[in-house]
């Protein structure tokens, strides 16, 4: 094979990059742009889906120019992204109808409630897609564009709008858009619909009519691994095969080669995520985690796991930044919490979007609490730090009631795990190591390594597992009656976060 590399192109939450791999799972280039955050009201979060169409293609050149690379160079391409954001557009015209709405928005509430009521509350789909209705999921974000944009609804009856998460956004626009382009999925994106059925793979036509949405708008689910076709002749990519598809959290899970059952990682970006491997069997969750998929390899059996989502961690540092002033760019949260010894008392709980894993409390809202004349703006900054651990520690102790197994360590990776001062906080309130690989942004190099297998330029799990290297380690020094009492009074913390939201809010 003459192509050196393979490409990924990850469409995240607050930006989209591109980033080129070689065979040994490094990096070689990388081009990033961040797009608007909009938030047209209180709880609603919106993304503009052309412009974000539009960075994509522009980081896509970029990496590939700063590596002196043309499409000829590039295997095969990628696409992972955030998954839940849910965007409908006209086949015909290629326009969004409406914006993208966010994973974390919380405006469908009142849906969820509407279609709980009608059996089953929280629980109604859970057995057969695996998740409880919320507002984090895209179905109802689907249901909500058809009841509120004008001609929505009919447009999409009459076949003319279709839907996707991002990844379908993006595939659809890179396979020629209205020229042909494909309108396709994974198993790992559609897992968070609210609209698959977890064991056949296949959309769910009862929970689609129960949520208003025609079956024409739905995507063509495929494999995670294999060619879907190729990029258009009129992009950067022409011609290179379009072979992967992962869901960013499923991406992490591929990236950090946590390929056999009980392996774990957690993912801190906007918001953190801790995937376990439960193999081919799908586990229900009892303590507040979701079955999800995990990915599926062609022709392979489906690989299924058990996610903790939390909305809010790196955003939290973001709103530290931008709405508060408290600091100039994200690294610095490091050096102002370095500046004090501990919280001073004072615990964060940013339940922005309500909370999400273990609790699904959408009438949350965030709280500070602890507050004492002693507390200045470095224990807010190390309360910051230490409410992303926290979280993080909720998720692992429900993933090990749920699994039977206790883990005895942690992967991580995204980019909050640079700031080392957070690092030793995770390790000290987990009780067990911390475990840092040399490519710590393995999002993207998960769905390079779906893309890569699809076309044999790895040859399969081996090449992967052989590619992961551990960077650092962070041991636990906290002593456990510390450790516990700590965790006690987060746990305080939280409830004081629980119904806020009133029926009229």
């Amino acid at each position: 094979m003459s192509e050196q590399y393979v490409a990924a192109i990850d469409q995240g939450t607050t930006s989209t990059r591109c980033m080129i791999f070689n065979r040994d799972g490094r990096v070689v280039n990388v081009d990033q742009k961040e797009h608007e955050q909009i938030f047209p009201r209180a709880g609603w979060v919106e993304h503009n889906a052309t412009e974000i169409w539009d960075n994509t293609r522009e980081v896509v050149a970029g990496a590939l120019a700063k590596a002196d690379l043309n499409s000829s160079d590039i295997a095969a391409v990628g696409i992972t992204n955030q998954r839940e954001t849910a965007l409908v557009w006209d086949r015909t015209t290629g326009e969004p109808v409406y914006n993208a709405i966010v994973w974390q928005d919380t405006r469908t509430d009142a849906i969820c409630k509407q279609l709980g009521d009608l059996g089953g509350g929280a629980e109604r789909y859970k057995d057969k897609v695996g998740l409880p209705l919320a507002t984090y999921f895209s179905g109802p974000k689907v249901r909500w564009i058809l009841d509120n944009v004008d001609g929505a609804k009919e447009r999409a009856q009459a076949g003319n709008l279709a839907f996707g998460n991002m990844d379908t956004w993006v595939i659809w626009n890179a396979t020629g858009g209205t020229d042909g382009g494909l309108h396709i999925t994974d198993p790992t994106n559609a897992s968070r619909t609210m609209l698959m059925d977890l064991d056949s793979l296949s959309w769910d036509e009862g929970i689609a009519d129960e949520m208003g949405i025609p079956m024409s708008m739905l995507p063509e689910i495929r494999s995670s691994s294999e060619v879907y076709g190729q990029a258009h002749e009129h992009g950067p990519l022409r011609g290179v095969p379009v072979a992967g598809i992962l869901g960013d959290q499923q991406a992490a899970t591929f990236g950090q080669a946590c390929l056999s059952v009980g392996e774990a990682k957690n993912t801190y970006g906007t918001g953190n995520f801790m995937l376990i491997n439960t193999g081919t069997q799908k586990v229900p969750s009892k303590h507040g985690l979701l079955t999800t998929v995990c990915y599926k390899i062609g022709d392979q059996a489906t690989v299924y796991a058990l996610e903790g989502a939390v909305a809010v961690t790196g955003s939290l540092v973001q709103w530290i930044r931008d709405n508060l002033g408290l600091i100039g760019s994200a690294p610095e949260i490091e050096t102002l919490a370095k500046t004090v010894e501990d919280s001073g008392g004072s615990y964060f709980v940013p339940a922005f979007s309500g909370l999400f894993a273990p609790y699904w409390r959408g009438d949350a809202r965030g709280a500070i609490v602890g507050l004492t004349r002693f507390v200045n703006k470095g224990h807010l900054a190390r309360a910051v730090l230490e409410a992303t651990a926290f979280q993080s520690r909720e998720l692992l102790d429900a993933m090990n009631a749920d699994s039977g197994v206790d883990l005895t360590s942690l992967k991580v990776d995204g980019g909050m795990v640079a700031n080392e001062t957070l690092m030793q906080f995770q390790a000290d309130i987990l009780g067990v190591p911390v475990i840092r690989p040399v490519v710590a942004e393995t999002t993207a190099l998960g769905a390079a390594y779906a893309a890569g297998l699809a076309v044999g330029f790895w040859e399969g799990e081996d090449d992967i597992r052989a590619n992961w290297a551990e960077d650092k380690r962070w041991e636990p020094h906290m002593d456990e009656a510390h450790r516990e009492k700590r965790y006690r009074k987060w746990k305080k913390a939280v409830t004081k976060t629980f119904d806020w939201v009133d029926e009229d809010d």
